[in-house]
């Protein structure tokens, strides 16, 4: 992940406009509360199904980066499979540094 993108995690979550954790993220997708969602590279088969099948009925864009490990610490927790972006400029600027 560059360092952009670990430093703008780290400042989403010091701001609380983060989520993680499976059950939460799929609520704020159900919700519309998530504008991107994160999703460990190395999140089992049957996490990125939910989380993609999730993201694509409810129109959320997620993007698979890493592992939960740097995942984790960037946002400075334990590994984190998926993470919720519940700003929508904090999204569109995540989004731009990771294209």
């Amino acid at each position: 992940m560059k360092q952009g993108c670990s430093s703008l995690l780290g400042l989403m979550q010091r701001a609380r406009q983060l989520i993680t954790g499976e059950e939460l993220v799929v609520k704020a997708i159900q919700s519309k509360k998530a504008h991107l969602v994160i999703i460990a590279s190395d999140a089992s088969e049957n996490t990125m199904k939910k989380m993609t099948d999730k993201c694509s009925y409810y129109n959320i864009p997620y993007v698979v980066l890493e592992d939960r490990f740097v995942i984790g610490q960037a946002i400075g927790k334990a590994e984190r499979v998926t993470v919720a972006i519940l700003d929508k400029g904090f999204a569109n600027k995540f989004n731009s540094l990771i294209e």
